[in-house]
């Protein structure tokens, strides 16, 4: 069955890569640097609401709905090993799994986690904003350049 679904999935397996690296792409080039001018206090205070609201079914679905896909597609690599493109299946489905929602939950997630829990007033705040803005923006690029390869590798499959 999964076999007969393949270009389907493929096909959404890249559009989902294309949209979520081309959101984490917008962050890492203009929504982190617009941030990091304003005051610890008002940058803190927009990337929790930020943090909040981008928990939306839309997002959410591009973001671990592809990765769903991803497990298909690594199924389907698996059983049709033998065919052409194969490679490029499971290398885009393992890169976008790795880079995208595993790299979310084992590190955006817990710094904006921390950063939510200071007070964005206290010179401590200040502290955890400037480590935070490296640490977020690093894997930031990490997502936008593993959702892009994956996109990639995708296109390669389907070709």
């Amino acid at each position: 069955m999964v076999t007969k679904l393949l270009p389907t999935l493929i096909f959404l397996a890249a559009i989902g890569s294309g949209i979520v690296g081309g959101v984490f792409f917008a962050f890492s080039n203009f929504v982190m640097p617009a941030l990091a001018r304003l005051p610890a206090a008002g940058g803190i205070a927009a990337m929790n609401s930020i943090s909040i609201t981008v928990i939306t079914p839309m997002f959410m679905t591009a973001l671990f709905g592809t990765g769903l896909v991803c497990l298909l597609l690594i199924a389907g690599a698996i059983i049709g090993w033998s065919q052409p493109g194969s490679f490029w299946l499971l290398a885009g489905a393992l890169i976008y799994l790795v880079g995208n929602p595993i790299v979310t939950m084992v590190f955006n997630v817990p710094l904006n986690d921390a950063l939510a829990a200071v007070d964005p007033a206290s010179s401590n705040g200040a502290a955890v904003w400037t480590d935070y803005l490296r640490d977020w923006v690093m894997w930031n690029h990490v997502r936008t350049v593993t959702a892009i390869a994956a996109m990639a590798s995708f296109w390669f499959a389907a070709r």
